[in-house]
């Protein structure tokens, strides 16, 4: 692997940052395309875990822009928010993948026995909407299912991220 004669762009805050950015929007578009190409319909916890994502992909522009800027300790901050996003995000998808596999239960509002609901009250009894269950994985790969893979990747991500911060806190940079 070449380094980067770029000071900034060499250093171990930059390259870990540029990770977590990358591998952050490569799972968000996978999921993405599971729901929209595959046919997979999101949970509402489904839901709730890509916020990490969608808070942390301009988080961690943002800091690769403040740390290219020479703003480290401000970009460190925005590391270590980002990391903390998603600590919590692992913590969500370990709830959710604990309810699929029956440990615990999950929310009201995605586990019901009802598979239909119906809008607007009763008004429209013909219109239909399904409820996806939180508490039934649709989908597994080698034992885990999406919240379980939501779980690695968002351990990953804050190793990561959690690593940018502190690299760019230690840059000795400003």
């Amino acid at each position: 692997m070449r380094q980067s004669t770029d000071p900034i762009r060499g250093s171990a805050a930059y390259r870990y940052g540029a990770l977590s950015l990358m591998a952050s929007l490569a799972v968000i578009l996978v999921a993405l395309a599971f729901e929209h190409l595959g046919g997979y319909r999101p949970c509402p916890l489904c839901l709730q875990q890509r916020w990490a994502y969608y808070a942390a992909i301009p988080g961690l522009f943002v800091a690769l822009i403040l740390y290219s800027s020479g703003r480290t300790t401000l970009a460190g901050l925005v590391f270590l928010i980002v990391s903390l996003a998603f600590l919590a995000n692992a913590g969500l998808g370990v709830y959710h993948a604990g309810a699929e596999w029956k440990f615990w239960p999950g929310p009201d509002t995605c586990s019901t026995a009802a598979s239909t609901t119906t809008r607007a009250g009763g008004l429209l009894q013909g219109m239909q909407t399904p409820i996806v269950r939180c508490d039934e994985a649709p989908w597994r790969l080698f034992g885990l299912s999406f919240a379980g893979w939501n779980v690695v990747t968002s351990l990953l991500l804050w190793i990561t991220s959690q690593s940018a911060a502190f690299a760019s806190s230690s840059s000795g940079r400003r």
